[in-house]
């Protein structure tokens, strides 16, 4: 079979520059489309996210269901895409006697140097574990438990300047070093206060930026007056003072009374590539007066982090269902079945 030489096109001088300035538009486009709340639909609670390289990861509380806590990955922040489970075997995690109210609560993905970790607490027996992945799509590591905190939830690691420390609330926000292969506890357990008085202090996390630890904050019960407050300090151990503008994100006011989405809460920071940050958190939209039958969702938020200034929400600790503001590139993710 011959085949026919393809047909060449010559294009003159301006139709060659419209190629550069068609693909300057679209880059432009892409990084000003905004997005739509929540990212996240429906029964996805207690987000946490890391980044590796240009790769953002994302997993969710999943209480009593098994395989539990779902990895998603995105290129964007807005589209995200299930790519597997941190929990997948009984050895991992026992839960065929476990209830509604009880199971996998409130996980905190990290990336350092090359690994990944996934910590949580499993309830009714408020152990802390984690566990860890190479590759995050792929099987998770069996679990190394915490055996010096029993008795409360929300943990999170933080890795710093080589070490790693375990985070978490029991009462007030607690911290020690620990060995990152064994969970064992390396240095004494310091404390970090209980917030700015709100009611349950919890989720909490810890960031290190321009010389200053910041720690931020859930209170507030994962209710109408969920908000997120933050702190910050020279010393990783304390003493925290509290950002006069807390809370940086809440709907519990006059402004935000009407809205649909309320109870906004149980946050997370990222720093992007571009060097933007963004906050991931819980919440859900109500129907009617604050009623609400989707459970708790993942909403975004864009975040402005000047150098040595306070972390602000979304110009003003705020989210919109419709987000008019500037993304990253949007790299669209296979689409969920219509139904």
């Amino acid at each position: 079979m011959q085949v026919k030489p393809q047909k060449r096109t010559s294009w003159n001088v301006s139709q060659k520059l419209m190629v550069p300035i068609a693909l300057l538009m679209l880059t432009t486009l892409g990084n000003a489309q905004g997005f739509k709340n929540p990212v996240l639909p429906g029964f996805h609670a207690d987000p946490s996210v890391c980044r590796a390289g240009d790769d953002f990861y994302l997993v969710n509380s999943t209480f009593q269901y098994f395989p539990g806590v779902p990895v998603f990955h995105s290129k964007d922040l807005v589209n995200w895409e299930q790519v597997g489970n941190c929990l997948t075997r009984p050895s991992q995690v026992d839960l065929k006697e476990t209830d509604g109210n009880s199971g996998i609560y409130a996980p905190t993905i990290r990336y350092n140097n090359g690994r990944f970790y996934m910590v949580t607490t499993v309830f009714p027996s408020r152990r802390h574990f984690y566990v860890w992945a190479d590759n995050p799509a792929g099987e998770w590591s069996e679990p190394i438990v915490i055996d010096f905190a029993i008795g409360s939830c929300d943990p999170t690691l933080f890795f710093d300047e080589g070490k790693c420390y375990f985070l978490w609330k029991e009462g007030d926000i607690k911290i020690c070093e620990i060995d990152v292969e064994t969970g064992k506890q390396l240095g004494e357990i310091h404390h970090l206060g209980t917030g700015s008085g709100g009611r349950y202090p919890e989720g909490p996390h810890i960031y290190k930026k321009d010389g200053y630890y910041y720690l931020l904050l859930a209170e507030g019960g994962t209710e109408h007056g969920h908000h997120v407050n933050i702190f910050r300090s020279k010393n990783l151990f304390g003493p925290y003072e509290a950002n006069s503008d807390n809370p940086i994100l809440s709907h519990f006011s006059m402004k935000m009374q009407n809205s649909d989405i309320q109870g906004l809460g149980h946050a997370d920071l990222v720093q992007a590539p571009d060097s933007t940050w963004w906050m991931i958190c819980l919440g859900y939209r109500t129907s009617g007066y604050l009623q609400h039958v989707m459970g708790r969702e993942t909403m975004l938020a864009p975040v402005r982090w000047e150098e040595g200034e306070w972390p602000v929400v979304n110009q003003d600790g705020t989210i919109q269902t419709d987000m008019k503001c500037q993304t990253l590139p949007l790299v669209p993710m296979p689409q969920d079945p219509v139904s």
